[in-house]
């Protein structure tokens, strides 16, 4: 059994609610992505995919920044959500989240429009002839052609959701009990000179993660994963 205590229980489960809300949150965002990466051609597409893949390529901290000085209440955004919807992303889970689902997305991005990119274009054509409009050969031909590359897809951002680090330290700090995800608690416990609970929570992460790509695996081929062709 994990010896550990309330509040590193409490981090796993922050990280899990974590990793799970920025999940769903960016899915209906990353499967119109991929379908517009995938069918569409259009001047800016370059641009799009490489804001996309951004976040792959910028330092964790960069994007946390960022996100911060973009989302935070003196931010001009974030007080106008504050203010009118009641979000707060500064200092809360909720920023976790956010910090999570963009680093996350694009991997989502990736494995979805590498499943859109391999179905039978003949399909969506021989439904057009028979009166069905773009949005019902998405809905009744596409989407469901493709679920396996989602279902990985999400499950590769929930992985990547659950470890991420540095922009979720940016924007929603360290506080324990209220934004202290897993791979936070791990840095506070090195940092503390406890590396009994470093190691156990590092195999928690571990573990976790291990399962999610082993069960991701199994439902679309290696490359959709890895973003090969």
């Amino acid at each position: 059994m994990l010896d550990l205590t309330p509040e590193e229980w409490t981090a796993v489960a922050l990280s899990l609610r974590v990793a799970t809300v920025s999940t769903l949150v960016a899915l209906p965002f990353g499967i119109a992505i991929a379908h517009v990466l995938a069918r569409k051609e259009f001047w800016g597409k370059p641009l799009l995919d490489a804001i996309v893949l951004l976040p792959l390529v910028l330092p964790p901290v960069v994007t946390g920044y960022l996100l911060l000085v973009t989302f935070g209440r003196r931010a001009p955004l974030g007080a106008f959500l504050a203010d009118h919807l009641g979000l707060v992303f500064s200092f809360r889970w909720t920023g976790a989240a956010l910090a999570s689902g963009i680093m996350a997305f694009p991997l989502m991005v990736r494995a979805i429009r590498l499943s859109i990119e391999a179905v039978d274009r003949r399909l969506e054509n021989a439904a057009a002839t028979l009166g069905a409009n773009p949005f019902w050969r998405f809905l009744t031909i596409t989407l469901p052609l493709t679920l396996p590359g989602i279902i990985a897809g999400m499950m590769l951002a929930f992985a990547r959701a659950l470890g991420e680090f540095g922009a979720t330290l940016m924007i929603a700090g360290n506080l324990p009990g209220r934004t202290q995800t897993l791979s936070v608690a791990v840095y506070a416990a090195v940092q503390a000179g406890d590396d009994s609970t470093a190691n156990v929570l590092v195999l928690v992460t571990s573990i976790t993660c291990v399962v999610v790509l082993l069960a991701a695996g199994r439902l679309v081929p290696p490359r959709a994963l890895t973003g090969l062709r």
